[in-house]
């Protein structure tokens, strides 16, 4: 089974899950990551950052991406990665899907990674947005990269165990 990584990291901890989650998937299926990048950074520091990316989280903006190659045909699954921004899913994930409705097709699993909260929210927002009733998968993460605990690598590890 063809799996693409699709994600959005401003912090790392996304980027840190998604490169985990390559690396036990590779073992049992063929995967390409796809790292989604705004044209237009985010503010990473500061009030700014949570001003910025959660008013563009609640607004449901769709900010134009850097140029990337990919094409749904390709893949028979999706995992998405996203930080939780205002109890919401960000952006960059928003423009992808609105630009690649065949995703919906898939089968699609997500993980998230948060430090202040509403990622169960967060998580219904996204079913709602791409239209499923359930994700294959689920995989909720406080701070993975920044927090390393070993617990973190079980849920890793269980997240791949049901896609495999």
């Amino acid at each position: 089974m063809k799996t693409a990584i699709v994600y959005y990291s401003l912090e790392g901890n996304t980027k840190y899950t998604a490169d985990k989650i390559a690396d036990l998937l590779k073992e049992s299926c063929e995967v390409d990551v796809l790292r989604l990048e705004p044209e237009q950074s985010y503010p990473d520091k500061g009030f700014k950052k949570f001003f910025w990316g959660g008013k563009s989280a609640v607004m449901a903006e769709t900010p134009a991406l850097k140029p990337y190659q990919f094409d749904a045909t390709q893949y028979d699954r999706i995992i998405f990665g996203t930080p939780v921004w205002a109890s919401t899913f960000t952006p960059p994930i928003r423009t992808f899907i609105d630009d690649n409705p065949a995703v919906k097709e898939k089968q699609i699993a997500v993980f998230t990674c948060f430090s202040g909260g509403g990622a169960d929210k967060a998580l219904a927002k996204l079913r709602k947005f791409l239209e499923v009733d359930a994700f294959v998968a689920e995989l909720i993460l406080v701070d993975p990269k920044v927090k390393v605990k070993e617990e973190d690598d079980a849920l890793i590890a269980e997240f791949c165990g049901k896609l495999k």
